[in-house]
């Protein structure tokens, strides 16, 4: 894990012919899948068709539990915590990321953030070298965790993420503003003190600032260079990411 000061990133072995799967957590509206993004754009990989792609991202957002009318009821109120690690499927997460590891194409859950409900349609994702799954509480379970042969944690300021969340579930989720700000201080918060921000000790990688912090960007992006090209990374039980480069931390980001 990168700190306060420089250490050397180790990550764990990729099994030969299987994909390299990278969990990527943090506070909510952290940044997270925009990293991820912004990994694929610079892999050259967001235009490619999907059946061919080398590297695919997927959300924990897709698994979240099957709701009952009540719990449903709750939700359309703002009263249900959907930060809390029973409110994900994963066992389905589990099963889903045992088959991408064994190659095999997979059905992707599609939720529905304005109804809390899970549409019919699913997302089809084929085989890829490449995994990233992104996710508030990515790292909380073991034997999710450790599938993972790289974690990522993108660490950002508490009123960014906050500032954020309020943007996004208004324009994108149909919130208003007090719903927004009540399901914060209720759950949100009290969830990433209790259940996600204990889980960035696993991570190998801390990104300060998200997506803004090209330095650490680049540097998973050439990790991830030289899997594509079959370097060693594939075939070592351990290796530095780009040889002895090391990610600078951020003095300003602290535990939120």
């Amino acid at each position: 894990m990168v700190g306060d000061g420089e250490q050397r990133l180790v990550a764990m072995p990729c099994p030969p012919g299987r994909p390299f799967l990278i969990g990527v957590s943090g506070g909510t509206a952290s940044g997270k899948s925009s990293v991820c993004s912004k990994i694929v754009q610079l892999l050259g990989q967001n235009e490619v068709d999907h059946h061919q792609k080398k590297v695919v991202m997927l959300s924990q957002d897709s698994f979240y539990q099957v709701l009952t009318a009540e719990q449903k009821a709750k939700a359309l109120k703002g009263q249900f915590n959907f930060d809390h690690p029973d409110a994900f499927d994963n066992e389905l997460i589990l099963k889903t990321l045992q088959e991408i590891m064994d190659g095999r194409t997979v059905q992707i859950p599609v939720y529905d953030f304005v109804s809390h409900s899970r549409k019919e349609d699913t997302i089809t994702v084929y085989p890829a070298d490449v995994v990233l799954f992104e996710g508030i509480l990515a790292f909380y379970a073991q034997n999710i965790r450790d599938l993972f042969q790289l974690k990522l944690f993108v660490d950002t300021d508490a009123d960014t993420r906050l500032s954020r969340r309020v943007l996004r579930d208004i324009g994108e989720r149909g919130r208003d503003l007090e719903q927004v700000l009540t399901q914060y201080i209720t759950f949100v918060k009290p969830a990433f003190e209790e259940f996600c921000l204990p889980t960035k000790k696993y991570a190998d990688v801390i990104i300060p600032r998200g997506v803004d912090n090209l330095v650490a960007i680049n540097l998973i992006v050439q990790h991830i260079q030289d899997i594509l090209n079959g370097g060693l990374t594939k075939r070592q039980s351990s290796t530095n990411l780009n040889g002895c480069s090391k990610i600078p931390s951020d003095s300003s980001s602290r535990p939120h």
